[in-house]
């Protein structure tokens, strides 16, 4: 009976979340920011701070870094995007001229250079963009609102973290609690690395592919490599984004063959590090998920709840498999897998 009322209570909070994914995203992002801040909050409560000047220090703290990112990247990417889509005629002549590829190049160029117009606009005309932006007023309120929800949850969330855990903890079996503790220790160790450690290796990759870039004289270097950067975290995705865009942004600025030899060089190089310094440092071995597995996982969070299972992918994988190790070694210990001595063969 209490198997089939988990299994009910299981199947009830899976349609509740794929009904509520839509707003569920600002909490679940805001939870991801809070979990990677909390150990700062720690650190400042440990030299003899109140919980509440230290949540105040490091909300602040990640306030001034999004911000200052904001001012500094965001001009230099809206410059390189509106470059690369100068850049796209080039490319398809240089297509046509050594692959015989049929491209209407009028039509390009028109296209291009409407895009570019546009995207000028926006980068130079705020005013006229909030005009336009009022027009799907309902969609744009909503997504400013959950945009400006997610510091408030930090927040929150930060503050009262130990508090809820506490709760949390004070509601189970108290027979439970040894085993409960080891585990949640556990997936604890394995979600720091997915979370903390696959974040410091994006980071990592990101400038190391943007400052390859630049050394061989790509102008949408820092861009490119920031986007090759953010889809790291998908096993093999970010170089593959990362090379495509890189040598179709080399061979419009050059149209040379060699610029895209350039352009693999780089991201061999990324590779490299990543595997044999960045992963090992910054992870370890503690996540031990397949690579198909994490593909898998992510296609199949955001076939099932969009952006919001595109969040929870690995850690749910992570957490998964923590759980599936504990099963594996319970079935291992168990009489069904059995502990006897191998039959002898036939005959002795």
């Amino acid at each position: 009976m209490n198997r089939w009322l988990v299994l009910a209570l299981a199947g009830g909070l899976g349609g509740l979340l794929y009904l509520l994914a839509p707003m569920l995203t600002p909490f679940v992002a805001g939870a991801l920011v809070a979990y990677l801040a909390d150990p700062w909050v720690d650190r400042l409560e440990r030299t003899g701070l109140r919980r509440l000047p230290a949540v105040i220090l490091v909300f602040a703290g990640i306030v001034l870094l999004f911000v200052a990112l904001l001012l500094l990247l965001l001009p230099v990417l809206a410059e390189q995007i509106g470059g690369f889509i100068d850049d796209l005629p080039a490319f398809f002549r240089w297509l046509q001229k050594h692959f015989g590829v049929k491209v209407r190049l009028g039509n390009l160029e028109q296209i291009a250079a409407t895009l570019s117009a546009y995207w000028q606009k926006i980068g130079g005309d705020a005013a006229a963009v909030l005009e336009s932006l009022t027009h799907s007023g309902a969609v744009i309120v909503s997504w400013v609102l959950n945009l400006a929800l997610i510091p408030v949850v930090v927040f929150y969330l930060l503050r009262d973290w130990n508090v809820m855990l506490g709760h949390v903890r004070g509601l189970l079996p108290r027979r439970w609690v040894p085993g409960v503790a080891r585990l949640v220790g556990e997936v604890d160790g394995v979600l720091s690395a997915v979370f903390r450690g696959q974040f410091m290796v994006m980071v990592a990759l990101g400038a190391i592919y943007s400052l390859g870039l630049w050394l061989i004289g790509l102008k949408q270097g820092l861009l490119i490599g920031l986007i090759a950067g953010l889809v790291s975290f998908i096993p093999y995705a970010g170089a593959v984004a990362g090379v495509t865009l890189a040598a179709i942004a080399a061979l419009a600025q050059s149209g040379e063959f060699s610029s895209v030899v350039s352009v693999l060089v780089v991201f061999g190089i990324g590779h490299l590090l990543e595997g044999m310094w960045l992963t090992p440092w910054l992870i370890g071995n503690q996540i031990g998920l397949h690579p198909v597995a994490v593909i898998f996982a992510v296609l199949a969070g955001g076939q099932l709840f969009g952006f919001l299972g595109v969040l929870l992918a690995l850690p749910l994988a992570a957490v998964v498999m923590v759980l599936l190790r504990h099963i594996h070694g319970l079935y291992k210990d168990s009489d069904w897998y059995g502990t006897g001595s191998t039959p002898p063969p036939d005959g002795e």
